[in-house]
């Protein structure tokens, strides 16, 4: 009592509302405008605004007869931004930057707690705000400026050259076909930054007129921050008990709930995963985690979960490989997909995925160019098989990222027996397809399986190297000993008496010797990084079966043949891509499986009538070798050979080269004057045009 008395209440003032203004009333806000600074006298020239987005523009005057105005750059920026002509859509029309624009954004979503207030005569006229809007200057025409300038620079660019934009008559374009829109799709749609942004765009804006501070209608409008009438039927929301008060000058926030963000679509917490059938949940699982022990499944799927029902359906989604469980290669890659790295399908996926699998059950240790030497697939498709369930180590390969789980290959033997049985089927099936060696198919000794492995140290291991190469020079020294005298001993036995030995004589062939000149094409080596001795077909005598090398030189020639006739000019590396292209495509255990080296791919493209043109490259080219070696078809068989030919011999002797003197060389050695088309059609057999110059195909630098 004491302190109320100490406090008396000095003057009540009456409040009110006024709903005149209610949802058209804003707070406009300069931020980088010193309040000493308003706008109030500066001339407005329009204004328009976007009323459900709450965003608004204004367009200032900009006093260009102050002393502090740079003519000369407001000069410059007109004529960059609307160049030389002048016409209604020029943004400065007199080729001076004399105004600036502002535009609005929102400085607080929620304004239900914000209002204007006037006091007057004793009393508080409340009104609500619509929106609170903070106005910066926008920088759009900089923009126009910008394309301005890449449309000139593109149209110096373009003008160096005669006629060398007028190939593109004709284009090749790709069609594809939507697939239907799934709800979890439409939902990251909606979402998404560019929908919105063509939603705001939708919004037409709509075209106000301003009107100053001291004009006498804004006066008669601030007449309506008034309440109209001071009646209690005017102002029943101010009726109200004291908690109904406080509720409404403190409403219960609700904006954490409304911009809590969403979950992505593919992210399930556990409580959700948890209302699913066991078997999706375990699906779920793997399909994020990809390796994991059984007793690390058991936890996840919480307390009460039978493990006979976990253990049937983690085998429906899952392998075992070193005792532990590695997701099946369908369920990552599914039907009807492709690789985002090659585009290779879902199907030879998953055999590249189940060999690396399969390798991981036969070793801790994975090589990943023995993988990528198998499969034939890209370095960026093989890397991702190895990450799913390996761990890259220095100077040694990929190990299986989980320890060897002795304990469930302990307890569930009969688990461990059926996996070893599905593993015994896609053996055989990666046998078919990839052609596999007995080096291939021998496991080799599993000395890492526990979860400690040996440490050596650097002076341990120089010793053990010594140790060992004096133990093979002693069996080496050893063995030559006992060959030299087994050969002294083979000298100083008996003679045998020529007189007596008889030679089987056989009629003499008057047919051609063999040819041997296939076996030499095939036999160069390395084939595919691999000795012959370690191909997929077994040697004889150092040479392929003859039949096996007459199919595989067939195959090869058609494809070459083929690809020449489509393409007439390819480097060594396009040639080699589009062959591990076409290798993808063929069925398991085609013969083309069976290696093929660069030499003899180069070999065959001499042997189907192309030729080498040694394009005269720039020295401080970037290209690899294999870009350096451009092959064309010297003959197609049409009537433009010849053509085609004077054009590979301009390009032999020049690194680039404009259109009008190819079609004046073109002219002067065929004797004809050839018109556009007939230019056209040679040109885009064997080049392609970029900045105003013909390069070769794949000749072009990036």
């Amino acid at each position: 009592m004491a302190n109320e008395e100490d406090d008396p209440i000095i003057q009540e003032i009456d409040v009110f509302l006024a709903r005149s203004l209610l949802e058209k009333l804003y707070l406009f806000q300069y931020p980088i405008r010193p309040a000493s600074m308003t706008y109030d006298d500066v001339t407005h020239l329009s204004a328009k605004i976007k009323p459900k987005q709450q965003k608004v523009e204004l367009e200032m005057a900009i006093d260009t007869l102050n002393p502090n105005y740079c003519r000369s750059k407001g000069e410059q920026i007109a004529l960059n931004v609307d160049g030389t002509c002048t016409d209604e859509t020029s943004t400065y029309s007199s080729k001076l930057m004399d105004k600036q624009t502002f535009c609005s954004s929102q400085a607080a979503s929620n304004v239900s707690r914000y209002a204007a207030a006037v006091y007057k005569k004793g009393e508080l006229h409340l009104t609500p705000l619509h929106g609170i809007l903070q106005l910066r200057p926008s920088f759009t025409y900089l923009d126009k400026a910008d394309a301005k300038h890449r449309e000139r620079e593109a149209a110096n660019e373009g003008g160096d050259s005669s006629q060398d934009e007028a190939e593109d008559d004709v284009k090749q374009i790709t069609v594809r076909f939507s697939r239907p829109e799934t709800e979890q799709a439409r939902q990251r749609r909606v979402q998404s930054y560019e929908f919105l942004q063509k939603r705001q765009a939708e919004e037409h804006w709509v075209h106000l007129h301003y009107y100053g501070l001291k004009d006498s209608r804004s006066e008669h409008e601030r007449q309506y921050l008034f309440s109209q009438g001071h009646g209690l039927a005017e102002n029943t929301e101010l009726i109200k008990s004291p908690s109904e008060y406080l509720m409404m000058l403190m409403p219960p926030s609700v904006e954490e709930e409304n911009e809590k963000p969403m979950a992505p679509s593919n992210v399930l917490s556990m409580a959700q995963l948890r209302t699913l059938p066991l078997a999706d949940q375990i699906k779920i699982l793997m399909k994020n985690v990809k390796v994991m022990p059984f007793a690390n499944l058991l936890g996840l799927l919480g307390s009460g979960t039978d493990p006979t029902a976990v253990l049937r359906c983690v085998q429906q989604v899952a392998l075992l490989v070193q005792g532990n469980w590695v997701v099946k290669s369908d369920v990552l890659y599914p039907k009807d997909t492709s690789s985002p790295h090659s585009g290779v399908p879902a199907e030879v996926l998953c055999r590249g995925r189940d060999f690396v699998m399969w390798k991981f059950t036969q070793d801790r240790w994975v090589v990943r160019k023995e993988v990528a030497a198998v499969t034939k697939l890209c370095p960026e498709d093989v890397k991702d098989f190895l990450e799913h369930m390996s761990v890259a180590r220095i100077n040694k390969g990929w190990e299986f990222m989980l320890p060897y789980d002795e304990d469930f290959v302990k307890k569930h033997p009969d688990i461990v027996q059926r996996q070893q049985m599905l593993w015994m089927g896609i053996q055989a099936k990666l046998e078919k397809v990839y052609n596999l060696l007995k080096e291939h198919l021998t496991p080799k000794k599993q000395e890492a399986q526990s979860a400690h492995p040996l440490l050596v140290s650097g002076e341990q291991r120089v010793n053990m190297a010594k140790a060992k190469v004096k133990q093979n020079f002693g069996q080496l020294e050893k063995e030559l000993q006992r060959q030299k005298a087994e050969m002294k001993s083979s000298e100083s036995s008996a003679k045998p008496d020529v007189a007596n030995i008889r030679i089987k004589e056989e009629p003499v062939s008057l047919e051609e010797p063999m040819d041997t000149s296939a076996h030499e094409g095939l036999n160069n080596g390395l084939v595919n990084g691999l000795h012959p001795a370690q191909g997929p077909l077994d040697p004889v005598n150092g040479h392929l079966p003859g039949g096996c090398i007459d199919r595989v030189a067939q195959e090869l020639k058609a494809f070459v043949s083929s690809t020449f006739k489509k393409q007439f000019v390819l480097t060594l590396s396009e040639l080699k891509r589009l062959f591990n292209l076409h290798l993808a495509s063929l069925p398991p255990g085609h013969t083309l499986f069976s290696g093929i080296s660069d030499k003899m791919l180069q070999d065959m493209v001499l042997d189907t009538g192309c030729k080498q043109i040694l394009v005269p490259f720039p020295p401080q080219t970037a290209a690899s070798p294999d870009e350096l070696k451009v092959y064309a078809l010297w003959e197609a068989g049409d009537t433009y050979d010849q053509h085609r030919q004077v054009l590979l011999e301009i390009f032999s002797k020049n690194y680039r080269v404009r259109r009008n003197v190819i079609q004046s060389q073109l002219s002067q050695e065929c004797g004809e004057d050839l018109n556009k088309q007939e230019v056209d059609r040679v040109l885009k057999d064997c080049c392609v045009s970029y900045g105003g110059m013909w390069y070769l195909k794949g000749t072009v630098q990036s």
